[in-house]
């Protein structure tokens, strides 16, 4: 959920405190939407707790005690629900995930406060980035932690904000990398069949910059959301999915990568997708992709094309031609419906397992995190595309300037005026999210 998708959600204004790239790995054993029906209504999503203040006197004379206090190399395992935050990555002056839980860290004694100010004097690593909005079912990061205290987790969790939380954690090789050692990862992305409803209406004449993007009324969004997917349509993004299976060259679905760029090639090991599912009286359909990693945006761009690609009926044989050298404009998919799933060790695993150590595993929390999933992060979603209708706007966008996609068309070609380089404008902001 690598990565990917820095992409993973620009959200605007109204998001910012309410709810794409490396790559993440979740359990062999598939989840569904079947559970989200229940958690639509839930709970709202509270917000980041504010810190507590520490007279320096006492600051002072614990970290003379707290560098005597031995540290252990380990794994924690949490997850957490992205909407309001600015990535998982610590960022100077925004308010992210890793920010959160190195100040509760800190707060518990997980952490001595000579260690406060920088990560690094901890080896904190984590197995894969979320960009904004982005959340995370299962996510795995390594430090060096102070773990006398046997209540250390539950102190930990009291001193986070409800949408974050750490399950435990196991205690790794001094080598382990979160980063490094993770073998694959798994990504779950929840979208309205709504987006696949033909184009309607006249491309407009105006400049692009000069165009807007006018909101859906409530009449045509009710409209929307009673549609219903295809059988044929369903076939065909199962169809168009499958073709990013293997190893192929994904320039074209991230940013700052040439063709020639040994990087750009990925690993795709499965990208499957679900039965719809009714929820709030909207069709939602969930595709789960699992690759070795992922560059930032790629996700969500891979996901971009497919519904691009399955309104208009283009011809499949378009996806083989995205990975050639052509350069084209794949527009991300909206950062709201991206999960990271939960990264995989499995080479770790065994050698660690071989040793007599614990593996790196989520096997002993999975009923807690399908609740947390269907609390805090299930739940966001729907409620957010619910009353900001993201997905709509990015649809709405897409059509909006429609001279920058040509590739989309019945013949399954790049024409020339789909080349990057060919196009006289800039592409505006797409949708409420993207900047």
């Amino acid at each position: 959920m690598a990565s990917q998708d820095k992409d993973m959600v620009e959200q605007n204004d109204s998001l910012k405190r309410g709810l794409e790239d490396t790559g993440s790995d979740q359990p062999e054993k598939k989840q569904s939407l079947d559970n989200i029906e229940q958690a639509v209504a839930e709970a709202s999503v509270p917000q980041p707790a504010a810190a507590e203040a520490v007279n320096e006197p006492q600051a002072a004379d614990s970290v003379e005690k707290e560098k005597r206090l031995p540290k252990k190399k380990v794994a924690l395992l949490m997850s957490y629900c992205g909407t309001g935050y600015q990535g998982m990555q610590v960022n100077p002056g925004a308010v992210t995930i890793e920010s959160e839980l190195f100040k509760a860290l800190v707060d518990t004694g997980a952490v001595s406060k000579d260690n406060a100010v920088d990560q690094k004097k901890v080896g904190f690593a984590r197995a894969a980035r979320t960009d904004k909005g982005v959340h995370a079912a299962g996510q795995v990061v390594n430090l060096k932690m102070i773990v006398e205290d046997p209540d250390i987790i539950e102190k930990i969790n009291k001193s986070l904000p409800e949408q974050i939380h750490v399950w435990g954690y196991v205690k790794a090789m001094g080598s382990f990398n979160a980063k490094d050692h993770c073998d694959s990862r798994f990504y779950e992305y929840l979208m309205p069949t709504y987006v696949f409803m033909p184009p309607t209406g006249t491309p407009s004449t105006l400049p692009p910059d000069e165009r807007q993007i006018p909101p859906s009324t409530s009449e045509e969004m009710a409209v929307k959301r009673q549609f219903r997917m295809s059988p044929e349509t369903l076939a065909y993004v199962r169809s168009a999915l499958n073709e990013y299976v293997g190893t192929h060259n994904y320039h074209n679905f991230t940013i700052g990568k040439a063709y020639k760029d040994a990087s750009a090639k990925r690993f795709i090991k499965g990208f499957e997708c679900s039965e719809p599912k009714i929820i709030d009286e909207c069709e939602w359909i969930s595709l789960k992709v699992h690759g070795q990693s992922f560059m930032i945006h790629q996700i969500r761009k891979m996901v971009g094309l497919v519904i691009l690609m399955a309104r208009t009926n283009t011809p499949l044989s378009l996806m083989k031609k995205t990975f050639e050298e052509k350069k084209i404009n794949i527009p991300k998919a909206p950062g709201i419906g991206l999960l990271l799933e939960k990264p995989v060790f499995g080479s770790y695993n065994k050698k660690a397992q071989g040793m007599g150590r614990d593996a790196i595993v989520f096997d002993a929390y999975e009923e807690q995190i399908e609740q947390f999933k269907n609390k805090y992060i299930y739940d966001a979603m729907v409620k957010v595309e619910n009353e900001e209708n993201y997905f709509d706007q990015w649809i709405k966008g897409i059509d909006m300037f429609p001279e920058f996609y040509t590739y989309i068309n019945p013949e399954g070609e790049i024409p020339d005026s789909a080349l990057i380089s060919n196009q006289n404008h800039r592409l505006p902001a797409v949708g409420k999210q993207d900047s």
